[in-house]
Parts: structure tokens; sequence; C-alpha cells
């Protein structure tokens, strides 16, 4: 927290001092340094520049910052770098696309620019051809490739990228591949709008020669059900197939390793009566990712592959091979030299060990194999390799920068004395902050500084300040911790794959263990969980229920005669407020055990929303209607490893990120990028759950229902469920274009605070949506009882401590439909937010014409909660 009393404009160390003392503090810079610090923000030094030097690394795809003069002893200078971009993260997009100049800064500093010319276009062989192909139709550019085979050979066309061009089924039906192209060797048709698996393999599996083919990036893989039962079909039909969707089969052999060493491509499809085998003079081979279960095969050896020098294994789950056998094998190739290998992962948990098993080695993981022996080091995050930004060439630069800005960012969040800033601040170092790579033991410490001027926030300019943390001399890189402060509790090494390729098998392992373990939970609940019907408590003596509550919407619309609204809570029969009701309050206020509270013990399992996953999760395991969901403080490692098997099969890989206890939406952030999702943890605890790609939609948008659920006792559990409920409806069309990500009123339907409000007339909605999508709403509501009626069964079973005779409730459940318009849990709010929500929603047409007055329905709520009287309301 900063202070705002100091309004004139600072002059002196000793004002310096006193201003900033809380953030001198907090930033770990030695004291010995202050005075420094301040005359090099006084007079606005940067003299870095006198010290350090930017050079290129990994072929120009990163930088690193070299120490140049003579030597510098620790805490003995401190440096003030800029901050190049700072921004909030909703607006990264609209800023680097309108602000002039930062896209061309941001990509060169990031390093995703080495392929723009100065007119900002795509320079890359083969590019200009992509374009020219999205203008013509596909089937002339069917043509333009069966003349290309002709002028190029025989005539026969083998190899067919039909990537990205929006062939949907009806136009694969209707393009007759299979009679037009029966030699096909490899059919790609990556990133189309595929959408049935039926059709998907009546066409594929006339193709008896084929080799390779890609259906990643189409919608019929969108679950891992699908994707898996097409698999096994196609693979039935078609045993020779080797790559399928960027994978190795089983099958694979020469034609899946000659496709991964460059021999064969579009140029040479196939081994085309050679004497020899091609991949003889293979020296170089990239298996990594390749989802390889099994790597003993006949044409991976080496009688066929003797002139093998460099391998690369990494990210394959090669569980069928033991540790002993790999080792086996690769010690028989003569001539391997280089190997790179997840560690720990299928050659064991120490890479000492490896090279002592493989004594030919001379580097591993990048790392000379004398190195690593001298260090001693068994699992060691120096053979990490950077996790480098990519690309594809027609990719806008404004959407590399997205992609790889996470490798450089840096975030903080502003306070004054009255509040902490909900959002928080992200920024960029300038070049040679972002010059700074990780090293678990560094000899250089940043941190960011907020200096003021004038002595207040408004004035305030931000930095952050580098010094040395060991002595340093001419030559030495100089490098920071990113995870400065962070050990394996806080769960480091899985932090870590943020800037570094981490084992993934490690991570599929620990995902596979975790995906088991819910697929065989399910908690019965106990025949005492029958609903049965609370009394009413009605006084015998006839006079009015006495209300207290410090809402204003319960105020002003509960007015059933019934009930009458009071000012000390000490007399009231029900306390309805918005605070949370605990033993010190209740001492505070003069409450008594025998009032009636709006809230429920425990009812945190239900309304924050790391604890609701795991209530359903501990009830249920993992059922259809909760997406998987990973309370990123606990279950990062899990996630990691969902995410890369996920992205191993070629499936989409979109999530969104929520605060555990906010609303409003406020820091949620839908990416599909990895490093984003652990880096987006820093700004608070969080849960990250799978993305609903595939919404209903209502006129080409996004909607959500909020429901409102009454709940009389948990034990027996006795539920009601409001007949009325609110539709939320988008404001924009949908999109899944990387830009729309940042769009709020895209993929978010939330509208009463940010945006204008789009909601609709339920029976309006209800008709308009059956005749859209030609389905009844009747069938879609009794899925939607069921599972709400789930989400409570499971809090009363996994927590029975929420029993409490004396507590009645409402709360909100949001609920979206899917495309196959399965409802999703969305999450569950606690009786006071619900409450104030009703305020905005309150007034919406729900019948012929009239509103649904707020007395109507707190009237209607307070009546079936308190005097078991039921107004539009059901039983669930």
């Amino acid at each position: 927290m900063v202070s705002m009393a100091t309004t004139n404009r600072i002059q002196t160390y000793q004002d310096f001092a006193k201003v900033h003392g809380i953030l001198l503090a907090a930033s770990g810079l030695p004291e010995s340094l202050h005075r420094r610090l301040f005359q090099k923000l006084f007079t606005e030094t940067f003299d870095g520049g006198e010290h350090f030097q930017i050079e290129p690394c990994e072929d120009g795809r990163t930088r690193r910052l070299v120490f140049t003069s003579d030597s510098m002893a620790k805490d003995s200078n401190v440096f003030l770098i800029d901050h190049a971009w700072t921004f909030r993260l909703p607006d990264a997009y609209k800023q680097l696309r309108e602000v002039p100049g930062l896209a061309e800064r941001m990509g060169s500093l990031m390093c995703v620019d080495v392929d723009m010319n100065s007119d900002g276009e795509t320079d890359v062989d083969g590019v200009g051809d992509e374009v020219s192909r999205d203008k013509l139709g596909v089937v002339e550019m069917l043509e333009s490739e069966v003349r290309e085979a002709k002028e190029k050979g025989d005539g026969t066309l083998r190899w067919l990228e039909l990537d990205g061009l929006d062939i949907d089924d009806d136009m694969l039906l209707s393009l007759d591949l299979s009679t037009r192209f029966p030699d096909l060797v490899a059919l790609s048709l990556f990133g189309n709008k595929l959408t049935s698996a039926e059709l998907i393999v009546q066409e594929v599996i006339k193709f008896k020669n084929l080799k390779g083919l890609w259906l990643n990036n189409n919608p019929v893989l969108k679950n891992r059900y699908s994707d898996g039962e097409l698999a096994g079909i196609i693979l039935k039909e078609l045993p020779e197939l080797e790559i399928y969707n960027s994978t190795f089969t089983s099958n694979f052999g020469e034609w899946a390793l000659g496709f991964c060493a460059g021999i064969y491509g579009k140029d040479n499809p196939a081994k085309a009566g050679q004497a020899d085998s091609p991949v003889l003079s293979v020296s170089s081979l990239d298996l990594s990712n390749r989802n390889i279960h099994n790597l003993t095969n006949k044409e991976f050896s080496p009688i066929c592959l003797p002139s093998l020098s460099y391998l690369n294994i990494r990210g394959n789950p090669l569980g069928q091979n033991s540790a002993a056998g790999l080792l086996d094998l690769l010690r028989r190739f003569p001539c391997l030299r280089s190997l790179e290998v997840d560690i720990p992962g299928p050659l064991g948990e120490s890479a000492i060990e490896i090279l002592e098993s493989l004594p030919n080695i001379s580097e591993l993981n990048g790392i000379c194999a004398s190195t690593i022996l001298e260090t001693g080091k068994h699992v060691i995050d120096s053979v990490l390799r950077p996790r480098l930004p990519e690309w594809t060439p027609d990719e806008p630069i404004h959407d590399r920068i997205i992609s790889a800005m996470w490798q450089y960012l840096m975030t903080y969040r502003l306070a004054d004395e009255e509040k902490l800033d909900e959002t928080s601040v992200w920024y960029a170092m300038d070049e040679l902050g972002s010059a700074l790579r990780h090293s678990d033991e560094p000899n250089f410490r940043v941190a960011p500084f907020l200096f003021m001027p004038e002595g207040n926030l408004a004035s305030a300019v931000s930095f952050s300040i580098l010094w040395p943390t060991k002595n340093v001399c001419k030559g030495d890189e100089c490098t920071r911790d990113f995870l400065l402060g962070i050990g394996e509790e806080k769960q480091r090494s899985a932090k870590l794959t943020a800037w570094f390729h981490t084992p993934e098998n490690y991570f599929i392992q620990e995902y596979e263990k975790y995906n088991q373990k819910l697929q065989t939970t399910s908690l019965i609940p106990p025949t005492t969980m029958q609903s049965s019907e609370s009394r009413s408590i009605r006084p015998h003596d006839g006079r009015p229920l006495q209300v207290y509550t410090d809402i204003p919407h319960v105020v002003e619309n509960l007015t059933h005669p019934e009930f009458a609204i009071i000012k000390d809570p000490k007399d009231a029969d029900i306390i309805w407020t918005s605070v949370q009701v605990d033993e010190e309050m209740k001492n505070a206020a003069g409450l008594t055990d025998q009032q009636y509270i709006n809230q429920f013990p425990f009812e945190a399992c239900l309304v924050m929303k790391h604890h609701l996953a795991e209530t359903i999760q501990k009830a249920h395991g993992s059922p259809q209607w909760l997406q998987p969901t990973y309370n990123l403080e606990t279950h990062l490692s899990q996630l990691i490893g969902d995410y890369s098997a996920r992205k191993r099969e070629g499936l989409d890989n979109l999530w969104i990120l929520k605060p555990w206890n906010m609303a409003r939406t406020i820091d949620t952030t839908v990416t599909d990028n990895l490093p984003a999702i652990i880096r987006l943890m820093e700004t608070g605890p969080k849960i990250c759950q799978k993305y609903i790609e595939q919404p209903a939609l209502f006129q080409g948008k996004k909607f959500d229902l909020r429901y409102v659920v009454l709940v009389r006792s948990m034990h027996p559990l006795e539920i009601f469920l409001s007949d009325c409920f609110w539709v939320r409806i988008a404001n924009n069309q949908y999109s899944l274009d990387r830009s729309s990500l940042f769009e709020y009123e895209t993929h978010f339907t939330v509208m009463n605070y940010r945006g204008r409000i789009n909601h609709k007339n339920i029976k309006d909605f209800v008709r308009e949506f059956e005749e859209e999508h030609q389905v009844k709403w009747l069938d879609i509501h009794t899925r939607v009882r069921n599972m709400i009626r789930s989400v409570f069964e499971a809090a009363a079973v996994a927590h029975p401590e929420m029993h409490s005779p004396t507590s009645r409730a409402m709360y909100g459940v949001d609920v979206m439909l899917d495309s196959s318009f399965q409802p999703k849990l969305l999450e569950v709010t606690y009786c006071p937010d619900c409450t104030r929500a009703c305020k905005y929603d309150m007034d919406i047409v729900v019948g012929e014409g009239g509103v649904a007055k707020g007395s109507d329905f707190f009237n209607n709520v307070f009546r079936c909660l308190f005097l078991n009287e039921i107004s539009q309301v059901s039983q669930l």
C-alpha cells in the first residue's frame, strides 16, 4: 500500500525515503543502495548501457544480457529499467493495434518479427502461395495440384494438403477425393470445419495407400471420446497408416521416420523403387511429441539408421519400453552422439546415470556430457530447453506478441489507503531488462518500483530496478530467478513450464493418475438424503415474522403481511444479511442460536469456485456437466498434463481461468496458451477450467442461464427451484478468433457492471430457441433440474457439516448449454450476491406483457423458506 498524504514535489532523499519507505522495503533492495536509487530516479539516469550488452542467442529467437565492465561487487550498484509496455490484460490486443509503434517494438523485443519485411508483410517461401490459394475455390486448387503433379512426374497425386479452407462435411463429400486421387499417401484436412465422424471414416478409409492423415483442429475432435472412437475405427480400417493427427500410430515404420527426417514430403511422397532405404543416410532425427508408446521397431534400429548421430525423443509416452530396454537399444546405434530426452522420463531419473549407461553420448539435452558429469546434478534444470515463441508464417504480428509475451511480462497491483485495485497491471521491461534470462542461481535481482515524484499516486511512474546479488566479472551472463522465493512447496518445477520445456511425460502421468481417480469416484447419497418437509416457523400467536436485513432491495420488496422489517437484529426471527454471521458477529450483535439465518455453515464448499469443484469431484468424480477443472494452487501438474495430452492428441485446448472468489468476471481470462495459464496464477489463486468452445448459441450469441435455488434443509436435502430464471446474452456474435478472446462482450454475459445489458423475456427466449434449434425446452429444463439436484446432493454428502436446523438460504446457479444442449455448471453464488443480483434482473419481462415484480419474487422466496408455502417454485 502506498501513501497518498504527501502532495509536495520530492526534493530530498529524506522526503523520498518517507514517501517510498514501504515500497523500498517490499522491493528487497539493500538499504545501502536506497540513496543511489533516489539519485538515479531524480536525475532520470539510465546508465545500464555502460555495463551491459544485449546479445542474440538460440539462432536469434531470444536474447541474453552480458556484463561488459571489468567487475562489479555484490550489492554495489543499482540500475533503472524502463517499462516498454504497461497495460491491463483486457486492453492488450487493442493497444497493440492502436498505439503507434508498439507492435513493432514488442515484436522486435520478443524476437517474433524475424520473418517480417519492412512493409510488415510475411516474407517466407510458400506463404504467397497460401494467400493466393485462399482466393481460389477448393476445386480450382485441386486442379492446380493435378497440373503441378503432371509437370513434376507421372501426374499421379500422392500428397494433398487442404488446410484451413473451411471445408465442411457436405463439401468433403462433394469433392469425392478418393475417386479423383486413389493413390494418396498423405492427406491433410487440418483446420477445417468437419463435424461428422461417420462421414470422415466413410471417406478416408477409401485411401488404401494412406500413410499420413491430419484432421487436427476440426470440430469433430472437440472431445477425447469422439476423437478416440474415430481414431480406433480409422486405424483398424487403414493398417498402413503411420501418422495420424501429427502423432505416430503403432504401425509406424520407415515412412514416418523418413517424414520426421525431412525425406518424405510433398515433393517426395513415398519411396519410389530405391534399391536402398532412404533413411540409411539420416543423421538427425526429431521424434519429439509424436505420442510414441513403443520405440522398439524393426525400422527404428541400428541396421536401418546406421548414420544416426542426433536423436530427440522428448515428449513421448514410452510406457511399453523399460528404461533398461531403451538404453540397450540406444547403445547399439554406432554414431549416436547427441540425445534429447525428458529427465525424469523413460530413461530414468538421473542425467548422470543416463550418460553412464550411454558412454558414447557427448551431448545430452544440449549440454555437454562432461559438464553434466562435473556438476554432479542428477536432475538438472539447466538442461531444460527454453520455450521459444512459435508462430505460423501468416500469423499477424499482434497474435505472435500475445502468444510470446508471457515469457517476458511481470505484474503488480496498485493500492491506496482505501482499497486494492481489482485489476492487475502487466508490463514488459525494456530491451535491457527483457534480455535477462532465468537461472536457479542468479547473479542479479529485479523488482518493480513505483516512483511518485509529487508524493502521490497520481504522479507515479513505474520502473524496474536491477542490482547484482553476486560478484560479476566481464563476460558473465546476467541472470535473474523468474520464480524468486517460490520453492517446490509452491510447485516451482511445474511453474517453470511457462519458460521451459519441462518433462511432458511426468505431467501426463500425473494427470492420468488424477483422472483415473476421478473416473472411479462416486458417492451414492444415502437413503436419509431423501427430501422431507420442514416445519413452518409461523408464530402461533399470528404475529408477523420479524425480519432484519441490511440489503435495501429486500427492505423495498418484502411486503407480504406475514413478514415485518425491523431495525434491531436482536429482536428478529430472521436475519437476512450480506455479511458473514460467525460467533464474533453473533456476540457483537446479540444474536442467538434460535434465530434463522440466510446462510448455511461451510457453504463455501458451494460458493467458492475451487471448493465447488472439489465438492463435486469428491462426490461425483467427473460428471459430464462439470468441465474438467483444476485448482491451480494444488493441481498445476495435473493441468499441465491434461493440456499436454490434449495437444499431443490434436484436441482443442482453450481454457478459462477464474479467481476463487471474485464476481463479475474480474481477473477472468480465456486462453489457449499454457505459459499464460501459469503466469496468470501470479495475480491471485484461480481455478482453470476447460472452456466450452462449442456452446449452444442464441441468434449467434453466447448466453447463460441464472437459476435461483431455495434451500430449506441440507439433511435431509430439501431444495426448491424458482420458476423464474434469467437469460443473459452476450452482446457480440460468438467467435473463437484470437482477438475475440479479449472482447468482454463476446465471451461474457454478465453485463450488469460493464457494457449494455442484454436480457431476454423468458417466454420469448424459450419459443425462439426452440424454433432456432428444433428442440424441446422441457427436455433441456429436465436435464438442468437433475444437474442442480446433483450439485446440492454433492454438498450434502461431501460436507455433512453444512447441516443446520436454523439455516435457510437462496443461491444462484449459473448454467450454460453446450452445442448438444447438455447443461454445464458454471458457478454457484451465495445468498447475498444472489439477492443483490436480483436487483438488476428483477425487471425482466417474464409474463404476457407483465413484469416480474421484486415484491412478488421476494415474497414467494420468504414464503417458501419460512412458511412452507410453495408459489412459483417447484421442489427438486
